[in-house]
């Protein structure tokens, strides 16, 4: 069974820098599973840095819907991937067109379906692969004013509580500095 490790911590606070020094550790075959879009010159920015900091070895796979068949295909020739980020995954889901007219009761359960599928994907994957998840604590943090803030910040706790669950190991970065909490 293929082995989930996850990576969580603020805005800003060295996740993804942590993140892809364990991978360059850990692994000889690099996939990085990309899950961002680009809508504005803020998140192309912050993607070209991200860009920047990965070797060309590397390969990346652009996923910001059905990340699971991403998973497969990188787990194809690859013996590590570095899924940055979850928390982009969900708000990809939470913003597209099919989702709109959702209860709150209908995106947790897809959310929920989600992320178990990201979680199947890798533990149907031989013992010696590895998936390092990056993804974002928003909870710790005032209460949104707005529904839709509200909403993702809801669905983000419950998201990462349940890969938290399935992960090896949990790490909390702080200003740079990783904590090893599971």
């Amino acid at each position: 069974m293929g082995k989930i490790i996850l990576i969580t911590g603020g805005a800003r606070c060295g996740k993804s820098s942590f993140a892809e020094d364990y991978v360059k550790t850990h692994g000889q075959n690099i996939a990085y599973i990309a899950t961002s879009q680009i809508y504005d010159d803020e998140m192309a920015y912050r993607v070209k840095l991200h860009q920047q900091r990965r070797p060309s070895s590397w390969q990346t796979f652009e996923a910001p819907f059905h990340a699971e068949k991403a998973i497969h295909e990188a787990f194809c020739h690859h013996d590590i991937i570095l899924f940055d980020c979850l928390t982009l995954y969900l708000s990809n889901y939470l913003c597209s067109e099919q989702t709109q007219a959702y209860s709150m009761e209908q995106l947790s359960a897809g959310a929920k379906d989600m992320m178990s599928a990201l979680i199947e994907a890798v533990q149907a994957q031989n013992t010696d692969k590895i998936c390092v998840f990056v993804t974002n604590e928003v909870g710790s943090g005032i209460v949104p004013e707005n529904a839709l803030a509200r909403k993702y910040r809801d669905l983000a706790g419950l998201c990462n509580q349940q890969i938290a669950k399935a992960s090896a190991e949990v790490y909390f970065v702080v200003s740079g500095i990783p904590v090893k909490i599971k």
